[in-house]
């Protein structure tokens, strides 16, 4: 296609598929990140719970650190989601990153994810939304499970879980087997799942970009418990947007917090979505996405 039709710019959404573009074009090449992938891996040796599953992710760090590295050198224009991953790659690859780096933040259609008539299901129902089959959200799952939940459920024994997302594994699935932790896999729609929750959560201990899922939930009108890493990259101020917590104890008040003081939780509510709706909507984000694309093909044709 390239080679018959005019093209102004190729667009590479995401890491991997730059494996199938060639080595040169006649147009300029964008990579979109979303990730700083080998930053994901770096975060998995920090978690990995025994020496083998440590020197298995330390092999895959190391051999994205190369790919990453090499697939960065090849693009006019970088793409990423947030400041702190422009400078990560700046820190990780200040020799193989020769194109510019500018951040598209992250938006959502704040028309579509609105808030929703509908009462949350029980006065402590937790919510938390993702691909399940994507490492760090399998991670974070099973750590809250495992971690968290038990303290909130000290104080709050009635507190219920609900898992939406495609694809859970194993491992997920399994957590079900809790009689308060539902896991659904694939649905039609994640809206009225999250309009149920009176608590949505984010307890990532891994990953990068940014988390659109966390704005979905604000654009709804949810209070959101998270971690640092799982809000990384957004531009919420901590304890008026959302509330941020590390440690399994202070994750946990922080939930039942929102359980309990409804006046904090509606602030906290009415904050997350007027930040959306006012600064994060699709309509200004696309925007910058557009004027972006076009200054790197403007730069090609005045180099040409």
């Amino acid at each position: 296609m390239l080679s018959v039709k005019q093209i102004d710019a190729v667009v590479c959404d995401f890491l991997v598929p730059a494996v199938n573009l060639p080595d040169s074009l006649p147009c300029p090449a964008i990579l979109f990140t979303h990730n700083v992938e080998s930053e994901i891996w770096r975060r998995h040796v920090e978690n990995a719970t025994n020496q083998i599953s440590r020197r298995l992710m330390t092999t895959q760090w190391r051999r994205m650190l190369r790919f990453e590295g090499a697939a960065l050198s090849r693009f006019d224009l970088v793409l990423a989601v947030s400041d702190a991953d422009r400078q990560t790659f700046g820190r990780v690859y200040p020799q193989s990153l020769a194109a510019p780096v500018h951040v598209v933040q992250t938006g959502v259609d704040t028309s579509y994810f609105a808030p929703m008539d509908a009462e949350p299901a029980k006065r402590a129902h937790l919510v938390f939304t993702g691909s399940m089959d994507w490492l760090p959200n399998e991670d974070g799952m099973q750590y809250f499970v495992r971690d968290i939940l038990p303290r909130i459920r000290q104080v709050e024994p009635d507190t219920t879980l609900s898992i939406i997302g495609r694809s859970p594994t194993p491992a997920v699935r399994r957590l079900a087997e809790d009689a308060g932790i539902e896991v659904t896999g694939s649905v039609d729609d994640v809206r009225p799942h999250v309009a149920q929750g009176s608590v949505y959560v984010v307890p990532l201990r891994i990953g990068g970009g940014t988390r659109l899922k966390i704005f979905e939930a604000m654009a709804m009108a949810k209070a959101v418990v998270s971690t640092s890493i799982g809000a990384e990259g957004l531009p919420v101020t901590p304890g008026q947007h959302v509330l941020i917590a590390d440690e399994p104890q202070q994750f946990a008040d922080a939930v039942v917090q929102m359980i309990r003081d409804h006046e904090t939780r509606r602030r906290l509510e009415i904050e997350a979505k007027k930040l959306v709706v006012e600064r994060y909507d699709w309509s200004a984000v696309a925007g910058d996405f557009e004027a972006a694309l076009v200054r790197v093909q403007r730069a090609r044709v005045a180099a040409a």
